[in-house]
This record gives C-alpha cells, structure tokens and sequence, in this order.
C-alpha cells in the first residue's frame, strides 16, 4: 500500500513542532524569503495549535501564533475566518495550498507549504496500520531500553493524575469530605473490578458515618453492610449467624432508613470462591472495625510494611468454613486478604489518595512518598506486564509496572504514537541518504 497523499493534522504538527520539514530556502507560497526561528509551543486547548511562534519574513519579524491545517481551505472549514482567538496568526501551515486566506483588514494571511522527507509518513502509515499487540512491535527492538526507562517518569505521573482526577470528583460529590471519599474509593477497590460497582453503589447505601456509629461491633458492621448488600434476601431461612444478621439489620435498616441494593448485581461467576463478595464484604468490615480513623493513619505512615499491616484483615470466623450463606465447605480455612489483595489495594487506592491529598494539602513531602511506595512495591503480574516482559522489558517494581500499563492502555491501544517518546523516534527514523 502506498503512502497517503496526506496525513491527519496531528502528523502535520508533529512535524512543525519538531522542526522536521525540509528548512533550505523556505518560501512562503508568493515567494518571499522566510526563517523559522521558534515553531512556538503547542496548545492543548482551544484556538491556534501553536502559541509564541517567531518568524521572519523578508526583513521583518513576526511574532504570534501558527495554525497548521491539511489544506489551507479548511481555515473556512473550521470557522476560523469568525472567530477572533485567530487574529494574531503569523503564518498558516499547510501540506495543500487551495486557497488564499485574508486576514480581516484585507491582508493576506502568510503561507507555508510544509515540505518533509516522504519516509516521516512512511513510518507513521506502518504504525496507523500495524496489527501487532502494540504498533511498534516489529521496530522496538531499534530503541534503546534507555528511552522507555526515562518515559517512566512522565508516563507515572500522568496514570497518577488520570486516578486522582475520579478522587477529586468524587471529593467534589461528597461536598469535600475526605473520609468519606476515601471510605467509597476503597470500597470499589474492595470490588476488585469484576464487583466494583455493586462495592461503590454498597459504600454509597450506607455512608461511613453510619459505620462510626457501630464501629466497635463487627456483628453490626456486618448486619449493616451484608443487609444493604441485599445478599441477606435470598433466603427465608438459614443458619443462626445468618438469621442473627437479618434479624440485627431488619432493626438498623427502620432505624437509618436506608435504601438496600439490589443482591443480584453482585456477581460470583468465574471468580475465585475465596474472592466472592461474600468473603470481601466481610474483610471490609475488619478493616473499618480495626482502622479508626484510617485516612489519618494512611497519611502518617511512612514506612510500607507498617501500612501494609493496616490491609492484612481476616474475614469473620462463620467464613473458615463458608463461601455463601447457609452453605457450609468441606475444607476449613482462614479468608485472609492476600499479600497480592494488599498491593492491589495500595497501588489503585492508597497511593493515587496519597498523590491527590498532597496536592490538595499543598504537602508535596506525600507526593513523594506516593512514588516512593511505588518504588518499593513489587511489579504486578498481568497479561499486560507479561507481554511487555516477552518484547525484552524488565519490570522492577510497580512503579514501572504502572508506567507501562499507562504506555499500552492510553498510547498504544490509542495508536498515538506520535506522542510516545518510542512512536516518534521511530517516526522521525530517516537515514542521511533520504534527506
């Protein structure tokens, strides 16, 4: 398949911004002399794609804002002709000069034929068109190791900031209450995807100031949490822990009005027994039993061994022998959250609230810790992880475990490879002989 005639404006700019085009004897499309002398700074939002560009034209220099298009008509496509934020736009850039622009005083808008070696849109198409588990797969083995090692920063911080963004919402929801918000994070995470929503839609039905109240009762915390659950309604009868339990929330519930779930949203298909929800809600409820005040605690532990040992909960006695109500296992044994359960829990929870309430509390000594602990923490297991470890990346910890899931889930999946430091790389891969 040849190379298309032209390429999405993204490419454009990314051509402009890295200053690829061919630079001998540039000319405006009437022919006068013109020097690039700052491609100017990319605007991520609304107006010209380029802000603080300096050019010279013939003898005078210019200073403002650059618009890069396909063709040099789609400045009327996109309206740009009515909407003043473009008045100060110095040159226009285009691959296709169709069309002459006027500025609104009758002057002509300055324009730039953007000339580059035909390999740039060679390399971009085989990376639009590759079908490989990421774009790159049958390049990346050219890159240096180093390049994706100084990427893990920036793309850590971004997963970071992309995680805190749903806390800050949620803060936002919970009229800026932190515990509570912290109290509905950890729940859902509790859910462990496959139950995270029925988690979040349970820790919303019966909001942590109820809890406080019964704190010191895991039997209550128990009736409260298994009754809103809604998975005390499948059965008329049963054992006495259960009945105990019904009978407990039948009076918390007229006493609190609350408004149950629905218990078949809860889903015990193809998991594990031993991650039933069942056995989560009761770790869950050891944890709010034995962590008063677990924000606090969270925030002023610096050590990762001593926050982990806030997580190592236990579910309640009734489950060393079930995995459901009424329904007793041959084997016996100990519903402990795992060292794995814990990690998970810290790494989508504990750290981004770490991140997002420094930020908030202007305490950038949190910030760091957050990465510190990230640090530390082994990388995760997945098949995402796995993958990445086949293409010849190891994986020390979870901060480059996390680095890389941000890489595959927002740039790979997405082909934005002109944004990934690897894509570019590749994209600008010209040998001298071509240019």
């Amino acid at each position: 398949m040849g190379t298309p005639k032209n390429m999405p404006e993204e490419f454009l700019q990314f051509v402009w911004e890295n200053k690829l085009f061919l630079n001998k004897n540039v000319r405006t499309v009437d022919g006068k002399d013109l020097t690039i002398i700052s491609t100017g700074k990319r605007n991520t939002n609304s107006g010209p794609d380029f802000f603080n560009a300096r050019i010279k034209i013939e003898d005078t220099e210019w200073a403002g804002n650059v618009e890069i298009h396909k063709k040099a008509s789609d400045w009327f496509k996109h309206n740009h002709h009515s909407d003043n934020a473009y008045d100060n736009v110095i040159l226009h850039v285009v691959e296709i000069h169709d069309e002459k622009i006027e500025r609104k005083n009758g002057e002509v808008l300055p324009v730039m034929i953007l000339s580059f070696p035909e390999q740039y849109k060679e390399n971009y198409r085989k990376l639009l068109e590759a079908k490989t588990w990421i774009p790159c797969e049958d390049e990346f083995h050219k890159i240096n190791p180093v390049v994706l090692q100084l990427g893990f920063n920036r793309l850590m911080i971004e997963r970071l900031e992309n995680k805190t963004g749903e806390i800050e919402k949620k803060f936002v929801d919970n009229e800026h209450n932190w515990n509570e918000t912290f109290y509905q994070v950890l729940a859902r995470a509790f859910g462990f995807k496959v139950n995270a929503l029925p988690f979040e839609l349970l820790a919303k039905a019966v909001p942590l100031s109820i809890l406080a109240k019964h704190k010191n009762s895991i039997f209550q915390l128990e009736a409260l949490l298994f009754g809103a659950s809604g998975l005390l309604n499948d059965e008329l009868i049963g054992d006495d822990y259960y009945l105990k339990l019904r009978e407990e929330f039948s009076f918390l519930y007229r006493k609190y009005k609350l408004k149950p779930v629905e218990g078949h949203i809860w889903k015990f298909m193809r998991l594990r027994p031993v991650n039933f929800p069942t056995i989560r809600i009761s770790q869950f409820v050891h944890l709010i039993h034995r962590s008063q005040g677990l924000l606090s605690k969270v925030t002023e532990l610096s050590d990762l061994n001593e926050l982990k040992k806030l997580f190592e909960v236990k579910a309640s006695d009734y489950w060393d022998n079930h995995y459901k109500f009424n329904k007793k296992s041959e084997r016996k044994s100990s519903k402990e959250l795992g060292d794995a359960s814990v990690n998970v829990l810290l790494i989508n929870v504990v750290i981004p609230f770490l991140f997002v309430y420094g930020e908030y509390q202007n305490q950038d000594n949190l910030k760091n810790r957050a990465l510190e602990f990230l640090e530390q923490l082994p990388p995760e297991k997945n098949g995402i992880i796995r993958n990445w470890n086949r293409l010849g990346i190891e994986t020390r910890s979870a901060f480059e475990t996390q680095a890389l899931l941000q890489l595959k889930n927002l740039y790979c999946e997405k082909k934005k490879c002109l944004n990934c430091q690897i894509g570019s790389k590749l994209v600008k891969s010209v040998p001298e002989s071509t240019l």
